[in-house]
């Protein structure tokens, strides 16, 4: 059965059901002839007469009720699902599945999860965690978080953060024996902890002081894929660690760890929510949205 066809047998049910052509217009809000034409097309590709026409009264025929007794639970099922979908437009429910990177993770969503959850009890919320930049259509995600620039320009975007902050730090225990960089040029000469993204790149440390930016790529015989095993490593004197201010904040205050270059660790722009479109947007991924925005 093509799709035509399909459209064809809901006519014909809306004609048996109202026993007339102009009736089964009024409901459908086609024209008259367009339900006639319908009928008479399906009638033709199946090879059957299903109404009997008079110019008083329009009845199914003996082929035409057996059709629509088959067909009955069907429609009623395809109405089920129309109605259960119209509901839901107003309902947030079902599967929701975000990708973003675990710091966010760590930082935005999961303290907030249980609150999120307890409001929202009907939505299965699935968040998969990585760096790698995801083609979120592609990927089937409905959303994903990330820092504000490197989101697409075809992105809606809604911030989750306020600003953040790298920081270029080290245990006490390295500056023993190495001296602090006061340039970023300067980190060329020390032992830095490389960070190795999912795609494969290695980051490349970005500075900028009085509106210049530097880009280093700085060298080091450890290379790792987790900011945890980063700040373990650089805890233990590992060498010098680019981390977010963010993840650090206890350490520094602490004073376990170091911070140098201070004043080339610019602020800038910190994470966003980011989906394809405004259009038909599902009552689902506008309540995870409005839940988890920054709002200062």
């Amino acid at each position: 059965m093509n799709r035509i066809q399909l459209s064809q047998l809901a006519v014909l049910a809306a004609v048996a059901e109202g026993r007339s052509f102009r009736k089964a217009a009024e409901e459908l809000g086609i024209a008259p002839s367009a339900v006639s034409h319908a009928v008479t097309s399906l009638e033709a590709s199946l090879g059957v007469r299903l109404l009997a026409r008079t110019t008083r009264s329009v009845a199914p025929t003996e082929e035409g009720r057996r059709l629509l007794d088959a067909l009955s639970p069907a429609l009623a099922d395809i109405d089920d699902a129309l109605a259960a979908l119209a509901e839901s437009r107003e309902h947030p429910a079902g599967a929701l599945r975000i990708t973003l990177p675990r710091l966010a993770v760590e930082h935005l969503i999961a303290p907030r999860l249980g609150d999120f959850l307890n409001l929202y009890p009907e939505i299965e919320l699935e968040l998969v965690s990585h760096d790698s930049f995801d083609d979120i259509v592609a990927q089937g995600f409905d959303a994903g978080l990330r820092l504000g620039e490197h989101l697409e320009a075809d992105m809606i975007a809604v911030k989750a953060s306020g600003p953040w902050r790298g920081a270029v730090v080290a245990a006490p225990s390295y500056f023993e024996h190495h001296s602090r960089p006061v340039h970023p040029r300067e980190l060329i000469g020390h032992r830095c902890i490389r960070r190795r993204f999912s795609s494969g790149r290695i980051y490349r440390w970005e500075f900028e002081k009085d509106g210049k930016a530097l880009v280093v790529d700085v060298g080091g015989p450890l290379v790792l894929s987790d900011d945890r095993l980063i700040l373990a490593a650089t805890l233990n004197g590992a060498g010098l660690a680019y981390l977010f201010d963010q993840r650090i904040a206890d350490e520094l205050e602490t004073g376990r760890l170091i911070r140098v270059l201070d004043d080339w660790c610019a602020p800038f722009d910190g994470f966003h929510i980011y989906y394809p479109s405004r259009r038909q947007m599902r009552p689902a991924l506008r309540a995870f949205v409005d839940f988890f925005r920054y709002r200062g």
